[in-house]
């Protein structure tokens, strides 16, 4: 893992924290530039913060990828386009490859092939977006480079969103010369863009949003106050186009959501096969977010269904089984569910002992596992109040760290 050497401050050193900056255009009609990939989960918590921002009377836009983030994005909202064609044309095929990976490889394809590429391809449309929409602030993703760095040339002050909370646990510290390859990463960008004055641009020094709590994450105390635990940042909830009167002919039996977020392909339909097999003849209701024909003979107590308003759905359900992926499992915890985690690479395994340190839910092996085990860790989680009332804990957590609005007060505070 050769490559220009520098110096990346520590998350917690003493470069840490800087003075914040002074305060600005005080009443209301600030402006808020949103810098995003084009990431489901990272949009998501996003659009939550975005939404409390209008109806306070402020501006808002979005930088990113226009087709990706015009579904997701309310009707009319103001986006500048970041990207470069040459990037996107490849972006799909670097997906399905990464979906193949797994460990340090997939760390690594994961900077190689996505996060740096991107941020170089994002500078020229987010410098044009500054320039443009002369924001008062930069809400820059953990994974866009370029939002922060063009941030820092213009001096504007910016903002981390954290969609996962993976990253507050140093979860390379076992591997110091891969979090050294990280940082250093993150260093030859700046570098390559005229900023010789080096920080981890993942952690900005104005403000960090972190989508979760203590409760989750662990003890946070030693964070600097600059570091917001704002719990997550829930979209409203959404009727949605669901056959409720399947939930209604349980009669009251236990309801079990299964979702592997975005994740497809081989492995994954094995895992909703495997699935099938464990709650078939279970006294439970199953709902599985997944592609038509994934589960070719679905059991009577399972729906397969490939889309779900799943906001809506989650407060009809009594457990969750899903990838780790940090929306799911934070959205599930908001309604006090206890889950069953199949981590699968990534932030997952990460958030996968989150959960079970909360006492929370439990882990299975995602490539591995059989149906007799995903039934028993299903069962266990269903039966056992003590997953259940520790959900709870975190639930009430999350309510009390305030979420979209405490985000959006923090930001506030920025200008």
């Amino acid at each position: 893992m050769s490559g220009r050497r520098v110096s990346v401050p520590s998350l917690l050193g003493p470069d840490a924290v800087a003075a914040r900056p002074p305060r600005r255009n005080e009443g209301a009609g600030r402006r808020f530039l949103f810098a995003v990939p084009p990431l489901t989960g990272h949009v998501n918590p996003t659009v939550a913060v975005a939404a409390e921002l209008g109806r306070r009377g402020h501006k808002v836009a979005w930088v990113g990828q226009r087709a990706f983030l015009e579904p997701l994005l309310r009707r009319g909202s103001q986006i500048f386009t970041a990207e470069d064609a040459a990037f996107a044309e490849r972006l799909e095929r670097a997906r399905l490859e990464w979906l193949g990976l797994r460990g340090p490889a997939a760390l690594r394809f994961l900077w190689e092939e996505f996060i740096v590429p991107l941020g170089h391809a994002m500078m020229p449309g987010v410098e044009a977006a500054v320039k443009r929409f002369r924001p008062d602030v930069v809400v820059s993703d953990q994974q866009v480079l370029a939002a922060p760095v063009v941030a820092r040339l213009r001096g504007v002050p910016w903002a981390t969103s954290a969609t996962t909370s993976a990253e507050f646990t140093r979860p390379l510290a076992g591997m110091p010369l891969v979090e050294e390859w990280v940082r250093e990463r993150i260093g030859d960008f700046q570098l390559d863009h005229g900023i010789e004055d080096l920080i981890d641009l993942r952690f900005s020094d104005h403000l960090v949003l972190a989508f979760s709590t203590s409760a989750l994450i662990g003890d946070t105390s030693f964070f600097p106050d600059h570091f917001a635990f704002v719990g997550p940042a829930l979209r409203r909830p959404s009727a949605g186009d669901f056959p409720w009167a399947w939930l209604d002919e349980g009669g009251g039996r236990p309801t079990v959501l299964v979702s592997l977020g975005t994740i497809d392909g081989p492995a994954g339909e094995r895992f909703f096969r495997t699935a099938a097999d464990a709650v078939r003849g279970m006294d439970v209701r199953a709902v599985f977010v997944a592609p038509p024909g994934t589960v070719p003979d679905p059991p009577p107590n399972v729906l397969v269904r490939e889309h779900v308003p799943q906001l809506t759905l989650l407060k009809r359900m009594s457990a969750v089984v899903c990838h780790g992926g940090h929306n799911t499992v934070c959205e599930a915890l908001a309604d006090g569910l206890p889950l069953v985690v199949a981590p699968i690479r990534g932030d997952q395994p990460v958030i996968a002992r989150q959960v079970e340190a909360a006492g929370a839910g439990i882990t299975v092996r995602y490539g591995r596992a059989r149906a007799a085990e995903l039934r028993a860790a299903l069962e266990t989680v269903l039966e056992r109040d003590s997953y259940r009332d520790a959900a709870a804990r975190v639930s009430e957590s999350f309510a009390a760290a305030g979420g979209a609005a405490h985000a959006a007060d923090r930001l506030e505070k920025l200008t």
